[in-house]
């Protein structure tokens, strides 16, 4: 295992692995050029170890030469290609194959098309070392692949994260093996904070409760806590993109947990959605949601219980507390809809022992 900036990186393909499929590249394509002099260009900065690999492989007559593009920062893709080294000269009337070091979405190979497009080259083909088939969108022809791979976001071997590991003679793929992330629900009373509590400490979790975070930010003036209390203060609710920035910063600021909780947050299925896209760009994902179960009379008395020693006017009226449970059963079907269909949804009897209830909680959480 390597770490790189904030990530662990596990062994995935060895260096001999990696050559032998330069040697197969390299015999497909001196097959169908070696009676002529095609132009290699590599893409940089992630295949100079390959190019350089494939041309000692490739022992005919060949030109190489360089274009240099980026889409990527971090773990994801912007979604926007610059173009920082242009198409070569004098290439027309040549045979170019692209040298990809990965094709994944095909942004990337998009904008390599476009940049030969007004181009008089006389044939133009494509080989990648790394070909991630299950996210192509397929709009051009692979000519040549390497080694077909899942779609885990690796490095070594010339890709990077975050510029380091380029020089990593093998490559290495992101280790997710401990990262647990769940989403918690449950009626007011059914007991998440409890239960969240031990789950935390069980497996190095970082306990994420939208509450708490509403009142740490707005008890510490913070920016996003001034924003929040601008629309509290006027009555409003705090637009989703408030809350998500609340989160971000508490999962930034916790990089070495194993995975979070989220507590209170999504309470609707747009919310769910912003989360999902937020986990996705720092390569998370929500692995599964469980909901507290509990008949509504059981919860009534626990509520109206603990309205006597907490002071909460809302836990010591029954008719604002079945208004709550009324909320929620409105709010969250079309969650367990959503995380259903993910096949995330999980339910837990939470009527028992704390113990038992912490029990059965582990036992989904050691299903993953």
């Amino acid at each position: 295992m390597i770490k790189l900036h904030d990530k662990n990186f596990k062994p995935y393909l060895k260096e001999e692995q990696i050559l032998a499929a330069i040697d197969k590249m390299a015999k497909e394509i001196a097959a169908d050029y070696k009676d002529e002099t095609p132009l290699f260009v590599g893409v940089l900065n992630g295949a100079f170890m390959f190019v350089a690999d494939f041309l000692k492989a490739y022992q005919h007559p060949c030109e190489v030469s360089f274009v240099r593009l980026s889409s990527y920062q971090g773990l994801t893709s912007t979604g926007i290609v610059e173009t920082l080294l242009d198409v070569p000269e004098e290439i027309e009337g040549k045979s170019v194959i692209i040298l990809e070091d990965v094709v994944d979405t095909g942004r990337t190979l998009k904008q390599l098309v476009h940049l030969f497009s007004n181009t008089n080259v006389k044939e133009f083909k494509i080989g990648t070392l790394f070909y991630k088939s299950d996210v192509y969108n397929g709009e051009y022809t692979i000519d040549y692949v390497g080694l077909e791979i899942p779609d885990h976001f690796i490095v070594g071997y010339g890709l990077d994260y975050n510029e380091l590991g380029r020089n990593l003679r093998e490559v290495y793929q992101l280790n997710q093996t401990d990262m647990i992330n769940l989403v918690l629900f449950g009626k007011p009373g059914a007991g998440k904070g409890t239960q969240a509590g031990f789950l935390k400490e069980k497996y190095n979790l970082k306990h994420i409760s939208t509450g708490d975070v509403f009142r740490y930010n707005i008890k510490n003036g913070t920016e996003l806590g001034n924003l929040a209390k601008s629309y509290i203060d006027k009555g409003d609710l705090v637009p989703d993109e408030v809350t998500i920035d609340m989160l971000k910063a508490e999962v930034e600021k916790n990089p070495d947990a194993a995975g979070f909780i989220f507590d209170g947050f999504p309470r609707t299925a747009a919310q769910a959605e912003a989360l999902d896209n937020f986990l996705e760009s720092k390569d998370m994902k929500v692995n599964a949601t469980i909901a507290l179960e509990a008949e509504d009379d059981i919860l009534v008395e626990r509520l109206l219980e603990r309205g006597k020693s907490s002071g909460r006017s809302d836990d010591q009226d029954e008719s604002k507390i079945r208004n709550r449970f009324d909320e929620y059963n409105e709010k969250t079907a079309p969650l367990k809809a959503y995380y259903e269909e993910q096949g995330k949804f999980h339910s837990v009897n939470g009527i028992g022992d704390i113990d038992e209830i912490t029990k059965r909680l582990s036992k989904v959480i050691d299903s993953l």
